[in-house]
C-alpha cells in the first residue's frame, strides 16, 4: 500500500458513492410524489414506505460487508458485489416510473433497495482498503464530496428534468449508476494480498466483541454516531415544517433556506479531513459537535423576526424577504452555515476512526457496524422526534432543542473515546 494519498484513485473511486447517492437523491424526491399522485396512497402510509430503505439497509449492509471481508475471487473481495448489484438496480430504478399499478411498483422499488444496499457497504469498504491509515479521513472527504455533487445533481438536474417526463430522473440516475460501477471497475485495482485473521469473525461477532473490549472507546463511538444521526436527521426531517411554522416562510423557500447547509457540508468534506489529519479525528469531530449544539440552540432561542434579518444579497440559495424582492442571506442561513460546516467535521472522520477500530482483514465488517448503527438511527430518528413535536402540541421549535440534546450526548461519548485515530506507517 502506497503511503501517500492517491487523489485521482480516490476520485475515481467517489464515482460510486457519487452512483448511489443520486440514486437515493431521485428515490427520495419522486417517489413520494408518486406514491401520493399516481397510487393516491395516504401520508402516514408514504411515510412508512420511506423508512424501506434504512430497514432494508439495517437487515442487509452490516452482514454484506463482513461477508465481503471473507469473499475471495479473481475480482478481489469487493469488485464483485458493485457488478452484479448496480446493474440490477439501474434496471429496477428506471423500472420504477413506468410501473402502472402498485404491485409492479413495489416491486421495482424493492429490488431497488435490496439491490443498492447489497453493494453499497463494499464500495465505501473499498476507500479504507486502497488508503493508508493517516490518509483515510482526507479520501473519506473526497469521496463525500463527489457524493454530495450526486444529491446535488439529483435535485437540480432531476427537479427540471420531471418538468419534461417523471421517467426522465429515474432514467439518468440509472445511467450514471451504470457509469459510476464501470469507472470504479476499470480504474480501482483492490488489493490482492490481505491480511488475515486467525480467524475470521462476522458481524456478530465483532459486535460482541466490541461491547466486552474493556477500552470501551468503539462502543462508545458507535454509539455517539447513533446519537448525533438521531439529532442530525430532526433538523433534516422537520426543518421545512418548523421554517414554515415558526419562520412563516413557504415550503419552497424553507427548501431554498435548509439548503446552505448540504452545500457547505460538502464545500467543506475535502477540508475537514485535512483539518483532521492536523489535529486529529477526535478533536475534529468534538468542534464539530459543539458547533452544532450551539447553531442549533441559538435556531431555537432567536426570535423568528431576528432569524429572517438581510445579512447579504445571496443567489440561488438565499430566500427573498419580500415579494418579487432579491435574494438574500439571512441569519438563520448563516446559522445554517455553520452548522453545514460543522457537520462536515463530524460526518467526514467518524466512518474512519470506526475501520481504524480495527485491521484491514476486518474493514468491512467494521464498516457494516458503522452503517448498523447509522441505519438504527436513521429508522429512530424521525420517529423520536415526530412523537416530540406532538406533545409540545405541533411547536416544531422544539426540534432545535431535541437535536442539541441528542448532539451533547454524543459529544460526551465522544470525550471518552481513545482509538480510532490515523496510525502511521
Amino acid at each position: 500500500m502506497s503511503t501517500r494519498l492517491n487523489y485521482g484513485k480516490t476520485f475515481l473511486l467517489g464515482f460510486g458513492f457519487f452512483g448511489v447517492s443520486v440514486v437515493w437523491g431521485v428515490y427520495n424526491a419522486f417517489v413520494p410524489i408518486f406514491l401520493s399522485e399516481k397510487f393516491d396512497i395516504a401520508p402516514a402510509f408514504i411515510g412508512f414506505f420511506m423508512t424501506l430503505d434504512n430497514i432494508a439497509a439495517l437487515f442487509i449492509q452490516p452482514p454484506v460487508g463482513a461477508w465481503s471481508d471473507r469473499l475471495r475471487t479473481p475480482l478481489g473481495r469487493r469488485i464483485p458485489f458493485i457488478i452484479i448489484g448496480a446493474p440490477i438496480t439501474a434496471l429496477a430504478f428506471g423500472l420504477i416510473p413506468l410501473a402502472s399499478i402498485i404491485p409492479i411498483f413495489v416491486a421495482c422499488t424493492s429490488t431497488t433497495l435490496l439491490s443498492a444496499a447489497l453493494w453499497r457497504t463494499p464500495v465505501v469498504a473499498l476507500m479504507p482498503d486502497i488508503t493508508p491509515s493517516a490518509f483515510r479521513s482526507q479520501a473519506n472527504g473526497i469521496i463525500n464530496f463527489m457524493g454530495g455533487i450526486g444529491s446535488i445533481i439529483a435535485l437540480q438536474a432531476g427537479g427540471l428534468l420531471y418538468e419534461l417526463s417523471p421517467n426522465f430522473p429515474f432514467w439518468l440516475g440509472s445511467a450514471l449508476v451504470l457509469v459510476s460501477a464501470l469507472i470504479v471497475y476499470l480504474f480501482i485495482e483492490e488489493p490482492r494480498e490481505y491480511e488475515q485473521a486467525e480467524q475470521q469473525p462476522g458481524m456478530l461477532e465483532s459486535l460482541r466483541e466490541v461491547l466486552n473490549d474493556e477500552d470501551k472507546s468503539g462502543l462508545r463511538l458507535l454509539f455517539a454516531i447513533f446519537f448525533w444521526f438521531v439529532g442530525y436527521s430532526a433538523l433534516e426531517t422537520f426543518f421545512t415544517l418548523y421554517a414554515r411554522n415558526r419562520l412563516g416562510l413557504e415550503i419552497g423557500d424553507s427548501a431554498t433556506l435548509l439548503s446552505v447547509l448540504p452545500l457547505f457540508f460538502v464545500l467543506f468534506a475535502i477540508p475537514s479531513g485535512f483539518l483532521a489529519r492536523r489535529i486529529g479525528r477526535r478533536i475534529t469531530i468534538t468542534i464539530g459537535l459543539m458547533m452544532l449544539i450551539v447553531m442549533l440552540v441559538l435556531l431555537y432561542v432567536t426570535p423568528a423576526s431576528a432569524l429572517l434579518t438581510g445579512i447579504a444579497p445571496l443567489p440561488v440559495v438565499g430566500i427573498p424577504l419580500e415579494e418579487g424582492g432579491v435574494r438574500m442571506l439571512t441569519l438563520a442561513g448563516v446559522l445554517l452555515i455553520i452548522s453545514g460546516i460543522g457537520w462536515s467535521f463530524v460526518n467526514i472522520n467518524s466512518l474512519p476512526m470506526v475501520v481504524d477500530l480495527t485491521g484491514a482483514a476486518r474493514i468491512g465488517t467494521f464498516t457494516g457496524l458503522y452503517y448498523l448503527f447509522s441505519t438504527l438511527s436513521a429508522i429512530a430518528g424521525p420517529n423520536l422526534n415526530g412523537w416530540a413535536v406532538q406533545l409540545a402540541n405541533n411547536n416544531y421549535n422544539v426540534i432545535m432543542i431535541i437535536a442539541p440534546v441528542f448532539m451533547a450526548i454524543a459529544l460526551w461519548l465522544m470525550l471518552g473515546v481513545r482509538r480510532g485515530e490515523a496510525t502511521i506507517g
